[in-house]
């Protein structure tokens, strides 16, 4: 299964293609991403955008834009100056817009996930973002819960799974 989530700030404004046989629209653009350790470097990929996505990523998603990713991850061959690279690729499937603290603002994917955030005490999404400043913290009364009429049946315990014998996968 190949299936890549990436949180990710944007280098290059998108730029918008078409397909020259049907005029499938594709938009590619770099983004960059800090390592798992502080003391990592900074990696970059290039993202490519099919379709309907592809023509919302150029209207919506600039430059310096932090954004969640989710699509395949692809290697490509590429020769330069006689010599063979293998560079990464993202192709995206769904593209989120963070905001300052890492909450999601909106989404673009061919289904819309409704995305609301509650928690005001949270650790910032990243501390070593350059020109990364933290919002000043709001102090609101937490909503008193109602309480809630609890209802507990008993359920018996499933019955115990036997191995099948005969199911052999060779």
């Amino acid at each position: 299964m190949n299936h890549c989530v990436l949180l990710a700030e944007v280098l290059s404004d998108p730029e918008l293609r078409y397909t020259p046989d049907n005029q499938t629209p594709i938009a590619t653009f770099s983004v960059e991403f800090a390592g798992l350790r502080p003391d990592d470097p900074v990696s970059r990929v290039r993202v490519v955008g099919w379709g309907n996505l592809a023509q919302e990523v150029v209207e919506k998603y600039h430059k310096g834009d932090r954004l969640l990713i989710e699509g395949r991850l692809g290697m490509n061959t590429v020769e330069r100056e006689g010599f063979k690279e293998k560079r990464a690729e993202l192709t995206a499937q769904r593209i989120f817009a963070l905001g300052g603290q890492g909450e999601v603002l909106n989404s673009s994917a061919s289904t819309p996930t409704p995305s609301t955030r509650t928690e005001t005490n949270r650790a910032p999404a990243s501390r070593s973002t350059p020109g990364y400043t933290p919002a000043p913290e709001l102090e609101t009364p937490a909503p008193k819960a109602q309480p809630a009429a609890v209802r507990r049946t008993k359920v018996a315990p499933p019955p115990p799974i036997e191995p099948d014998l005969d199911d052999i996968p060779f």
